[in-house]
């Protein structure tokens, strides 16, 4: 176990660290280092080379490399750098658009400051094509800026693994060229056998190509390599929940909120994981009373994906309660338009769109003039579908949801594919197609998929309030599960 601290003055730093044997008890090595901040980089080689004699290590040539090789000289711009990270880890976590934009505004500044940094350069890249996955698609453009920056850091620095991860994300979450990914992520962990998020990306990967043994396989070895990772354990429930493995899933997203309250998505998965695992709404909202204030607005695409603290609102029928939580306009236009299909689709929920026409209009001025930019945003394509539907027009909501699922069809993503079908359902049984969405839904309920669809969950959700009559639905509740240990 290493143990150290380091603490900062003016422009001198003092750094303690300790090896010790964990079975043991016993210090095999400690030291005080105080020196100027401008050498701060041979510190961290000479404890590294310290670390590994102590331990006894074989290095690797390149292994041995990197422990001299500083990511830049320029002491002021890895300040940067690492406040970036600080930002970026946040943005990840709770997935917001500010914490993505202040995390690129200082890989931005350490790079103006050293044009050649370039771990700054392919974490930029990074920072960037996650906004666009997870807050609002970039353009052609500005996705070709990004694989330029992940290109520009492997010219930089050819034998740095994080450059070709670089490349790798921007390959998945850039263009869903998944083997073309896997290829980078390989390279990767030839140069560093052990880079944990070479692992955890390629198990994504696989995961989404519908390899979930092989994923699970891969996300649970990076467990070992990284217990206090937050977002991959995380991930780890939400691919259980995924396989309507509802208690291990639920306990993964514990484990995630116990390494970080913050992490939304342990979050998310506990709480879906114990209310469509057995219905259970009280457990659900003990586990909510336990997180921290403030947690994002989701996009809003399936009922499931809104907030967790909307979503129970949704179940108890509690609208009034659920469109209060989602008033208030922010300035990111991504997040905004979410809250405003939020409240749209509550009003269609609640029966009372009649006097919330105006507002449902405006959202879809907004979604219209998104779509125009970026023709291809499913988000915005099933959001759309949505105000379609508060506003009668059926078969243009269900035109759109169709769109939706053949941009990502479960064949091209076996994680998001089903989500849009879920998606399309929900437009299915709002539109009075009842056959088609129990069709829809049948289908889904015999291939893994997100956090959206069990047996309880169509029991509880008002989603499904139109069909809940038909006799085919009604067949459906009093079916099995067909994946998982309830099957």
């Amino acid at each position: 176990m290493l143990e150290g601290s380091v603490q900062r003055a003016a422009d001198k730093v003092r750094v303690n660290v300790q090896l010790i044997d964990a079975r043991a008890d016993a210090h095999l090595w400690a030291d005080t280092y105080d020196r100027e901040i401008k050498d701060v980089f041979a510190v961290e080689s000479e404890i590294s080379q310290k670390i590994a004699n102590a331990l006894q290590a074989k290095l690797s040539p390149n292994e041995a490399s990197g422990l001299t090789t500083a990511p830049t000289q320029d002491p002021e711009a890895y300040d940067l750098f690492l406040k970036g990270e600080y930002a970026e880890q946040e943005a990840e976590n709770v997935l917001k658009a500010e914490p993505f934009n202040r995390a690129a505004g200082f890989y931005e500044q350490a790079l103006a400051r050293d044009p050649n940094f370039a771990l700054a350069a392919t974490r930029l890249a990074e920072s960037r094509v996650r906004r666009h996955w997870f807050i609002g698609r970039l353009s052609d453009a500005e996705l070709d800026d990004a694989k330029s920056l992940a290109e520009r850091a492997i010219v930089l620095a050819p034998d740095m693994a994080e450059a070709y991860i670089g490349l790798g994300t921007f390959q998945y979450f850039g263009k869903r060229e998944y083997e073309e990914a896997l290829k980078q992520l390989q390279h990767a962990l030839e140069l560093q056998p052990n880079n944990v998020l070479a692992l955890e990306l390629s198990a994504y990967i696989h995961r989404r190509q519908g390899q979930w043994e092989r994923a699970s396989s891969e996300m649970a070895k990076c467990e070992v390599r990284d217990p206090r990772n937050p977002q991959l354990v995380a991930n780890i429930g939400a691919a259980y929940c995924s396989l309507r493995m509802w208690e291990d899933a639920r306990r993964a997203g514990l484990r995630a909120l116990a390494i970080d309250p913050y992490s939304f998505l342990g979050l998310q998965t506990a709480i879906l994981a114990t209310l469509h695992g057995n219905g259970d709404l009280d457990g659900a909202k003990e586990i909510l009373t336990s997180y921290p204030p403030g947690a994002r607005m989701a996009e809003f695409t399936v009922t499931a994906s809104s907030p967790p603290q909307l979503y129970l609102k949704l179940i108890e029928r509690d609208f009034s309660g659920a469109l209060k939580l989602c008033e208030s306009e922010i300035t990111d236009p991504d997040e905004n338009r979410s809250r405003l299909t939020a409240r749209a689709a509550i009003h269609i929920l609640a029966g009372d769109t009649d006097r919330a026409q105006s507002e449902i209009a405006r959202s879809r001025d907004l979604l219209e003039s998104r779509l125009h930019d970026r023709p291809e945003d499913v988000v915005a394509l099933l959001q759309l579908s949505w105000i379609n539907v508060g506003l009668k027009h059926n078969g243009d909501a269900l035109c759109l949801a169709h769109q939706a699922t053949e941009l990502i069809p479960v064949e091209k993503d076996a994680l998001l594919g089903p989500t849009y079908l879920a998606s399309l359902a929900e437009i299915q049984a709002r539109t009075g197609e009842a056959g088609e969405a129990v069709k829809t839904l049948r289908r889904l309920l015999s291939m893994p998929i997100g956090f959206y669809i069990s047996i309880q969950q169509l029991k509880i959700d008002p989603v499904w309030d139109p069909i809940r009559n038909y006799p085919g639905f009604k067949d459906l509740l009093s079916s099995k599960e067909q994946i998982g240990p309830n099957k």
